[in-house]
């Protein structure tokens, strides 16, 4: 446990330097002391991010004929939340210590004191294994106050009273208000079983202990989809190709868990037919969700599915799945999906007294469709995605970020060899020319070495090189970031070169004339 936890605070001790360092991340008002649980993307985390979200947005509503996206409001009518059962049930268990008022989250403490997962534990089984195993408070070790619920709801107050009248809340997912917008979706755009609803937002959850790093925030952003099915056609899924139900993906199952069995890998035709995953439906969109990560450049071999415990899933949830991301330091949740029934909209039925159910032109019924959920924490996402990227090149006495094309923040970088001669100059039209395709950075400060070394750190792909060539023959030196090789082309053949390699239509080798580079 000892290792681990070191190994952990190493990985996530490099990537907050660097985020820090590099204008990646910053530590919310760290002018004033900052807030625990709370960061700002600075320039270049401003840029990942909207990469980020633009890809999903892109695979997922734009690029489907049946997803939607809208923008909810962040602050929420007490009743929404009433009636998804936040305001009762929304809750961590919590310790505090009587010496010192510490607090921290339960599960987090016997997490971190005994090395094993606490989800779904009540507060009984909390109270027993500290006092079986002497656990005291980790700051001052003193002893501890029985468990108890916290809700995590941000409460706030709408108007210019503060009373119980004008209550309202910070919403703690975006799942809850796809619901309440499923009426007036439906009947402004005509969408037909099955489809889904989408959106992307901010959501708040009053952590007892956030911690590291961005993998448990206060404030975060989701990227989530409401998959709305018939409720008589869960297996009944179109999209399930030959080729999604051939890919093979690794599966820790339920059984598997209980019986200390290892993960197994497993196609989706495989876990449908076992019924390891419940629905066709479900196994459909845990299979798109995992090719979205590996087309950003993640391995298959770091994902794997890991199906929630009977007592761990959330009361509402038929089934609840996660994609848990190998880091450093072990496999950790960064996607949940729940497939959560009718539950959502026969509640918000119930609350509000307005028909949410949907009338079948195909089956001529009316039903309340059953729900998918896909759910994406992108502060997740881009915490994943940094550390898979992150490389210390020993052999060229560098750190490099090998982002995916699509993902990095900035594409190309432009460099003239000097300031002087007209090479400046040149470097400037030629950013003139590609950024409005590419998000480009144009850097005259440095040795070419430093600036390149500059330019890995922070995941561009390509470096363009300016020179007494260009000024003469018209060519510059476009060199890779992964490899360190450089190749000679056209100055007028960039934006289809560039193209070609940030789409994988082109291998590098073959993107101009090699050039001999020195080695260290």
């Amino acid at each position: 446990m000892a290792v681990i936890e070191k190994e952990k605070a190493e990985t996530l001790e490099k990537i907050t330097n660097l985020c820090k360092r590099k204008g990646f991340v910053f530590p919310s008002c760290e002018l004033y002391g900052g807030l625990a649980g709370m960061y700002d993307y600075g320039p270049l985390g401003a840029e990942l991010k909207m990469a980020i979200k633009d890809f999903w947005w892109s695979r997922f509503v734009r690029g489907r004929p049946d997803v939607l996206g809208i923008d909810a409001c962040t602050i929420n009518h007490p009743k929404v939340w009433e009636a998804s059962g936040h305001l009762a049930g929304f809750t961590d268990p919590l310790f505090d210590c009587k010496k010192c008022g510490y607090r921290i989250r339960a599960d987090h403490l016997i997490e971190d004191v005994l090395g094993i997962s606490a989800d779904g534990w009540s507060l009984e089984q909390f109270n027993e294994i500290v006092a079986e195993k002497s656990i005291t408070c980790p700051k001052c070790k003193g002893d501890f106050s029985p468990a108890r619920k916290f809700n995590l709801m941000f409460k706030t107050f709408v108007g210019p009273v503060e009373d119980d009248a004008h209550v309202a809340y910070l919403r703690p997912e975006t799942a809850q208000l796809i619901f309440t917008n499923f009426k007036p979706v439906v009947e402004t755009s005509r969408v037909k079983l099955p489809f889904g609803i989408a959106q992307i937002g901010k959501a708040y959850r009053n952590e007892i202990s956030p911690r590291d790093f961005l993998f448990r925030l206060r404030e975060f952003e989701q990227m989530e989809i409401e998959y709305f099915v018939h409720p008589k056609k869960l297996d009944d899924c179109p999209y399930l190709t030959k080729e999604a139900l051939e890919f093979k993906m690794l599966v820790l199952d339920e059984p598997a868990q209980k019986s200390g069995s290892d993960m197994a890998l497993m196609s989706v035709k495989d876990a449908i037919g076992k019924k390891v995953i419940s629905t066709a439906w479900h196994a459909y969109w845990l299979y798109e969700t995992l090719k979205w990560f590996i087309d950003m450049g993640i391995s298959l071999e770091k994902l794997r599915l890991r199906q929630h415990l009977s007592d761990e899933r959330a009361h509402y949830a038929a089934d609840c799945w996660d994609v848990e991301y190998k880091f450093p330091f072990g496999w950790k949740e960064i996607h949940g999906m729940s497939n959560r029934a009718d539950f959502d909209l026969k509640q918000h039925m119930e609350f509000s007294k307005k028909d949410l159910t949907y009338f079948d032109d195909v089956t001529q019924e009316k039903v309340t469709p059953h729900v998918i959920e896909p759910s994406q924490g992108l502060d997740r996402a881009f915490l994943s995605i940094l550390i898979d990227a992150y490389c210390e090149d020993k052999e060229n006495e560098r750190i490099v970020l090998k982002l995916h094309p699509k993902l990095a923040p900035i594409k190309v970088a432009i460099l003239p060899l000097v300031k002087k001669d007209g090479l400046a100059e040149k470097g400037m039209d030629i950013f003139g020319m590609l950024k409005d395709c590419y998000t480009c950075f144009y850097d005259e400060k440095g040795s070419i070495g430093r600036r390149y070394a500059r330019m890995d750190e922070v995941g561009t792909p390509y470096c363009i090189a300016v020179d007494y060539e260009t000024i003469e023959k018209g060519t510059v030196t476009i060199r890779d970031r992964d490899s360190t090789k450089q190749v000679r082309a056209n100055v007028s053949d960039l934006p289809n070169i560039l193209y070609s390699l940030m789409s994988g239509q082109m291998k590098f080798e073959d993107a101009g004339e090699a050039v001999e580079t020195r080695k260290k």
